[in-house]
């Protein structure tokens, strides 16, 4: 007989397998789950002299959460390497900081990090801004990311090593902001215009290999605090899939990574993408990656005008009143890109920020499910979807990536509400209205554009459609609220499916991945405001702890 590798018990294990939804055992051989149930039904069976028997002491166990959109190896870079600061914090806050930063940096240095809030894009277009962020950085170059990491902010050094001067065209599909009485770039930089500087900065401060896998390690890592043992990268670089490779090869790679392959790029300096990168996925799988998905940005974000709405933006000085904003692609190449997708295989994960870039994205799928394709399309972001265009989410089987954590009030809530009026930016993210249709509702970070991964903040808005820090009052669009069991399966069994990795993970069934967590108190038993404070103690992944807080 075979005994069991380790066995769990005295633990209120919420599987989240419907036959059998609740246990207080767990037997694990070779990192896959072989027994569920009581200690007395596992014992005979699964104990042996070199089993290991933890006992959890009454603790609740459920299954590791997922989150199907992030980009972990930036979030662990921006950990490692950089600054950082909260979207709420002040241009006064942020001048400071960098006041300090630089003083432990050496001369030259570049200061790099973020996230600066939307709100305050006319601030740092203002003059004085620039002058005050050169002073503080005591003539170090300065690149800083916003909330969305759409687009940046660079100081007088950084603009100058770039080369971008009152002479500079824009690039295609991004902005160089000036200021309107000289021409001179204010420091903004929207969209691809941020690449300009970025590629000059990676050129002066190359990373390795072995910062790419470490890097990306230490994403995991913070990942694993928050109970995470599953994620899609949303926009992978073949640097990147080295590095996975890499890592899965030295046994360090303690996730379920699913990869999305950039067809085109707005946001990361990355070369090759689309054609030379796309098709290349299979090179680097391994057990624990799967490069299953390509990765499409088919527009930007609302606070720059270059989300595609169906109605028009408020009227701008720029656009007038007549302006959706635009798509970055013709129809035409959307549906090139998913049909040759689909006959490969393939996945597609589609960054819609407004409800006209969701409609092209559901007209495209029309054309890949009658020419027979079952593969999976996700809608990612998806905060605006118009309401004609729920129901066809779930007939064409398109599923809603619901992240950034837009669902409840926040700083990216109010720069949108500044551009498309209060009433149109309330009716975000319909997730009640996409379940209700039977369409599928997954749940992802955006992390670093959110500042930590953490999903029991979106759990707890899913819940209360309220800001679980309580920093901004009221609810967004409370008819929207998802029940506690739809709110965790947004996070596990439901992101565990679209991902592709539901025979993997998700659940805690016979057969599957030894994925799971240890919580300080049972999320059933508590107020549904107290969801964003439940606090992971351990994060076990193939049956090895991973994290131990």
């Amino acid at each position: 007989m075979s005994h069991a590798d380790l066995i769990i018990r005295n633990a209120h294990i919420a599987t989240l397998d419907p036959h059998a939804p609740w246990a207080s055992a767990l037997a694990v051989r070779g990192g896959r789950i072989v027994g569920v149930g009581s200690v007395d039904e596992l014992h005979d069976e699964f104990y042996g002299p070199q089993t290991r028997d933890v006992d959890m002491g009454g603790a609740t166990v459920m299954p590791g959460l997922h989150d199907a959109h992030n980009h972990h190896q930036v979030g662990g870079k921006a950990d490692l390497m950089e600054i950082e600061f909260l979207p709420t914090a002040t241009l006064d806050q942020i001048v400071e900081m960098i006041r300090a930063y630089a003083l432990e940096l050496p001369e030259g240095a570049w200061v790099v990090g973020g996230s600066w809030g939307s709100t305050l894009i006319a601030e740092l277009n203002e003059p004085g801004a620039k002058q005050r962020i050169d002073d503080a950085s005591a003539g170090r170059p300065v690149l800083l990311v916003d909330d969305s990491h759409h687009n940046k902010w660079a100081n007088s050094r950084a603009l100058e090593l770039a080369g971008i001067s009152d002479a500079t065209p824009d690039p295609v599909d991004g902005t160089i902001v000036r200021y309107p009485d000289s021409n001179e770039p204010t420091g903004m930089l929207f969209e691809t215009a941020g690449l300009i500087a970025e590629r000059v900065m990676n050129e002066l401060n190359p990373m390795t290999p072995a910062l790419w896998a470490s890097t990306s390690e230490r994403g995991m890592q913070i990942l694993h605090s928050y109970g995470v043992t599953a994620f899609m990268d949303a926009g992978v670089s073949l640097e990147l899939l080295e590095a996975f490779r890499t890592l899965d090869t030295e046994g360090r790679l303690k996730s379920w990574v699913v990869s999305c392959l950039m067809a085109n790029n707005m946001i990361f300096d990355a070369d090759p993408v689309g054609e030379g990168l796309v098709w290349q996925g299979d090179t680097f799988r391994t057990e624990h990656h799967r490069p299953d998905f390509i990765k499409i940005f088919l527009d930007g974000i609302p606070p720059t005008l270059t989300a595609c709405f169906l109605e028009p933006y408020l009227p701008s000085a720029e656009h007038g009143d007549h302006w959706h904003g635009e798509i970055t692609m013709s129809v035409d190449e959307l549906e090139s890109w998913l049909v040759r997708a689909a006959e490969r295989g393939l996945g597609a994960k589609v960054h819609c920020t407004g409800d006209g870039a969701v409609r092209h994205v559901l007209d495209a799928a029309e054309k890949v499910r009658a020419a027979g394709h079952s593969t999976p399309l996700h809608i990612a972001h998806g905060q605006f979807v118009a309401v004609e265009d729920v129901p066809r989410m779930a007939r064409l089987q398109v599923t809603a990536e619901i992240s950034p954590t837009l669902w409840f009030p926040g700083v990216i809530y109010e720069a949108i509400k500044l551009v498309i009026g209060e009433e149109r930016a309330t009716r975000m993210q319909p997730n009640r209205s996409v379940l209700e249709a039977g369409g599928v509702v997954i749940g992802g970070s955006d992390w670093p554009v959110i500042p930590l991964p953490n999903p029991w903040v979106g759990i707890e808005g899913l819940v209360t459609r309220a800001d679980p820090s309580g920093t901004f009052s009221g609810t967004l669009w409370v008819e929207q609220a998802l029940t506690l069991d739809e709110a965790i399966a947004v996070y596990t069994t439901a992101s565990s499916k679209a991902m592709g990795l539901g025979d993997t993970t998700g659940s805690l069934e016979l057969g599957k991945s030894a994925d799971f967590i240890v919580l300080d108190r049972n999320p059933w038993e508590i107020p549904a405001t107290d969801l964003a404070d439940v606090r992971v103690r351990q994060t076990w992944f193939a049956g090895e702890q991973v994290f131990d807080r």
